[in-house]
């Protein structure tokens, strides 16, 4: 009977001292971070240098659908080339947008003259060297231009003349984030 209270104890002892344990081991989970992917869609539409604002809303919304085609088409290369499956998306960002025109004449009228769908925050992505449309102001009176005299040009012969294309492009981009499994 002597030998068995000391077991007794000692196997109660044991036992407690591996309850502590495995509560303070399920107490710290080991928390892995999920696997994501994210990327940059970008998207370039047509647009008419005099578009109405519904017009324009219209070629926005589709450059932002397209973006999003890009970028899952991008996500879904990075995917594949990291041995993993693309899930389900985890979050959209808009990233706005800006309207460039190019003309084949060096002229004033390759600016965007229409209205402007709603690019979210302004100046988010604004493009280095492509012309905004600027409000059209008369002269300040009082402020006279300073007189810039010509030189006479030499008279060549008489050329077709070419009408000017201007071009217009709506360029959007939108960030997406996207599980990997």
């Amino acid at each position: 009977m002597r030998i068995v209270v000391p077991a007794a104890a000692t196997t109660t002892v044991a036992l407690i001292a591996a309850g502590v344990l495995g509560v303070a081991t399920a107490e710290t989970p080991t928390i892995t971070p999920p696997r994501t992917v994210s990327v940059q869609g970008v998207a370039t539409e047509a647009i008419d240098q005099s578009a109405n604002a519904a017009t324009a809303t219209a070629v926005y919304r589709q450059g932002m659908a397209d973006a999003i085609s890009d970028g899952q088409a991008k996500a879904q290369f990075l995917a594949s080339k990291a041995g993993a499956t693309l899930g389900p998306v985890q979050s959209i960002i808009e990233g706005g947008g800006y309207i460039g025109c190019t003309s084949s004449e060096e002229s004033s009228n390759n600016e965007y003259r229409g209205a402007q769908p709603d690019f979210g925050s302004p100046g988010v992505a604004v493009s280095p060297g492509v012309s905004t449309p600027r409000a059209v102001t008369n002269a300040t009176p009082g402020i006279h231009k300073p007189v810039v005299k010509h030189r006479k040009k030499k008279r060549k012969a008489p050329l077709a003349k070419h009408a000017s294309a201007t071009t217009c492009t709506l360029s959007t981009q939108v960030s997406l984030a996207y599980m990997l499994g």
